[in-house]
């Protein structure tokens, strides 16, 4: 044999691509199969109300062309920004498969509180903020014994809890029923004026798709490392690219008008903190597994009772910074804050935006994605000048149907072995 003719061994297949009974899509066209296959399984993600939210804008721009003006736009964003965190923590408890009924409540107590201790009392806004917060945490560590050791429904005890902290917020509030913060204060500003500097927004535009990025490199590394099947590299950076451009374009358009505020990248960056510990932690992970079955959850050795305790612990956390934020939009401290709507959108957002009411199943992308939707509803409605009683019987119009989707894509699931 010639010495130029090199012997070499032969490439062993993929791990999870060694079953030739199993049929394996490769290319642009296997990826448009493959999420068919997955949207007739009932894995639906977020198409449902991304398919909503462009039906959505698209009907209220063609009534009225101001809709999609970037001056309205940057209103929706601050409307978003207070609900969006209070809906933030409900994803939390569905996500273990129970309720919080109090989050409205708790986040007027929390404005309440932080009006009373800075304005009445002198404290430090910061001190005062913090001591809101710890509060909110203190109720849900209460919501948890309740169910942890007494078993009692957390429907019911949050119930309870919501006529309750409702009483206490009447209370420290005393016969005047609202206090003013201080306008002109850090405080308002940042929930009224404080944008963000266009170099800041368009660079922040740009840490999803990195991000996006860098995770995907390193997941391609360690499959091909562990001798399994990865996508493409050169998927990867043009999904990146992709995102990344369109978040720039957005941010771009946004910036016309007045910009991004502050308080909305607060909440975007909660949103993605969020992300990450449900999908990349043990915690997360063990959220999702205490939702869908309990029992196997805790046979798997997980402490199940410390999983509701910080669902409940991160709720409550979340309504009373939620109402916090509120104080700041309004610059003012009432009560009637965190009552009306508060609740219904905050809970209906995370449902709309595809955390299932089942438990296992959610995003934190469901809060930031379901109050837009309830955000545009109301603003579209604002604009066209309608009843206020419209955007109730949208609302819920469109809740039913997100619970009733909800409830196909599971049966699906559950017929194709998914569940």
């Amino acid at each position: 044999m010639s010495s130029d003719v090199q012997q070499t061994a032969p490439v062993p297949p993929q791990l999870d691509r060694a079953d030739v009974r199993v049929k394996h899509e490769a290319g642009i066209g296997g990826a448009i199969r493959r999420f068919f296959d997955r949207v007739r399984s009932g894995d639906l993600g977020s198409l449902p109300v991304i398919v909503g939210l462009v039906i959505i804008w698209t009907v209220f721009a063609s009534i009225n062309p101001i809709f999609l003006s970037s001056s309205n736009l940057v209103n929706l964003l601050f409307d978003c920004s207070t609900v969006g965190v209070i809906a933030l923590g409900i994803v939390c408890v569905l996500m273990v498969g129970e309720i919080d009924l109090s989050v409205g409540s708790i986040s007027g107590f929390a404005s309440a509180m932080v009006g009373t201790l800075w304005v009445n009392q002198g404290w430090p806004v910061a001190l005062a903020i913090l001591a809101a917060i710890a509060v909110g945490g203190f109720i849900g560590a209460l919501y948890a014994l309740l169910f942890n050791r007494l078993g009692m429904p957390s429907f019911v005890s949050t119930l309870a809890g919501l006529l309750a902290v409702l009483g206490l917020q009447l209370y420290i509030l005393g016969s005047t029923g609202s206090i003013n913060l201080p306008y002109g204060s850090n405080l308002v500003n940042f929930g009224q004026l404080l944008m963000m500097p266009k170099f800041v927004s368009f660079g922040l535009a740009a840490v999803p798709g990195i991000v996006m990025l860098v995770t995907g490199l390193r997941t391609v590394a360690r499959r091909r490392a562990a001798n399994l099947s990865a996508p493409s590299t050169g998927g990867l950076i043009t999904r990146a690219a992709v995102i990344t451009v369109i978040l720039e374009l957005i941010v771009f358009y946004l910036n016309q008008a007045r910009g991004i505020p502050w308080m909305f990248g607060l909440f975007v960056g909660l949103v993605i903190a969020m992300h990450y510990a449900l999908t990349r932690t043990k915690w997360g992970r063990s959220m999702s597994a205490v939702g869908g079955n309990r029992e196997a959850a805790r046979r798997a050795g997980i402490n199940v009772r410390l999983i509701y305790s910080s669902a409940f612990v991160l709720c409550s956390m979340l309504a009373a910074f939620g109402g916090v934020l509120s104080a700041a939009r309004l610059a003012s401290a009432s009560q009637q804050a965190g009552t009306g709507d508060v609740n219904l959108n905050a809970i209906a957002a995370a449902v709309i935006g595809g955390t299932s009411l089942f438990g296992g199943r959610g995003s934190a992308y469901s809060a930031l994605l379901g109050i837009i939707v309830i955000q545009s509803i109301a603003s579209g409605l604002t604009l066209l000048d309608l009843s206020s009683s419209l955007r109730y019987m949208i609302t819920g119009a469109v809740l039913a149907i997100a619970v009733i989707v909800d409830s196909l894509a599971r049966r699906s699931r559950v017929s194709h072995g998914r569940a």
